[in-house]
């Protein structure tokens, strides 16, 4: 399969094709629900999409997943090298680190703007430094690089019917979503890891600090306190869901049922979260197999539809310019 798509894709050379070929397998090990969507896509977007993800995904690992005993200055020192290695790749249109091989070769393609890039390191060198947002506006200027800027180089790759000036907001809103959700499933986790990516304001509230949090993890369980703050948290990303469901009509239609399916089963994250009465403690909130089946079978199906459309109207314009 993973050949097909190179193929279709007209990735011919054979190092291009073993450094797509990694971040494929960074994407089906680590991207489920990610990774299920991206199957929906014609095969001929799906190695750029994988690129785009093996590239944030290495640099998110050596953030979040260090040797233990990096410091630090380890990481910060790691960071800095992949983004020479980025920037000279983008000059040279070549690179020896697979990752950046690939989505130096993607930017080329679809000609993205690399200051995306350059605001995601940025936002991976805040978590080094910064481990709580005092406010909504604080939290934004991180996922502007964590997580907006990956639908504004989603975007060229998936298409538009519109300009794509029209679609790039809701773009942006959709990684901005996807990452609240993030956010939400992984309050425990990422308090482990020393950090808490929700505004500090908004969960005073409620009365919630560090502390609470920090005493509800040990305890196993969410207070009414917490469960209250959370329900607010929830209703704030689903507002931003709103936000940017109205870019998928804006997308080629043969990119719509992999967006739509990411859609719908990160916000079905939400309703989990709901489900276990916002004790994001107890356990994490996963969305299961079943779930995924039921929307991704007929979003296939939708998919398969929309590139056999395609494919005629192709044909039928050869025949006409012939």
């Amino acid at each position: 399969m993973a050949q097909r798509e190179l193929d279709a894709a007209g990735i011919a050379n054979p190092a291009l094709r073993q450094a797509y070929s990694q971040c494929r397998a960074l994407n089906a090990a680590h991207g489920r629900t990610y990774y299920l969507a991206t199957r929906l896509l014609p095969p001929d977007r799906r190695p750029a999409v994988h690129a785009l993800y093996g590239f944030a995904r290495y640099v998110d690992d050596l953030v979040d997943e260090p040797e233990s005993d990096a410091t630090s200055e380890d990481v910060r020192s790691r960071i800095a090298s992949v983004e020479r290695r980025f920037a000279d790749g983008v000059a040279e249109g070549r690179s020896d680190l697979p990752v950046v091989a690939a989505v130096v070769d993607t930017i080329r393609r679809y000609e993205l703007d690399p200051a995306l890039f350059t605001a995601f390191l940025e936002s991976m060198r805040m978590d080094l430094e910064i481990t709580d947002y005092r406010n909504r506006t604080e939290l934004c200027r991180y996922t502007y690089g964590s997580a907006q800027v990956i639908g504004l180089q989603l975007l060229p790759v998936l298409g538009t019917v519109t300009d794509a000036a029209t679609a790039a907001p809701h773009a942006a809103a959709l990684g901005d979503a996807f990452q609240l959700t993030n956010f939400l499933r992984d309050v425990a986790e990422d308090l482990d890891r020393g950090r808490i990516y929700l505004p500090a304001d908004e969960l005073a509230a409620f009365g919630v600090d560090r502390a609470r949090l920090e005493r509800c993890r040990a305890q196993g369980y969410a207070d009414g306190a917490v469960r209250s703050a959370l329900a607010y948290q929830i209703d704030r990303a689903r507002a931003v869901y709103r936000h940017a469901a109205p870019g998928i009509d804006m997308l080629s239609p043969r990119s719509r049922p992999c967006v739509a399916t990411a859609f719908t089963l990160y916000g079905a994250i939400l309703d989990r979260i709901e489900a276990m009465n916002y004790d994001v403690f107890a356990g994490r909130a996963t969305v299961g197999a079943a779930r995924k089946l039921r929307v991704a079978v007929p979003a296939y199906l939708r998919a398969r539809q929309a590139r056999e459309q395609s494919e005629k109207r192709m044909k039928t314009s050869h025949r006409r310019d012939g």
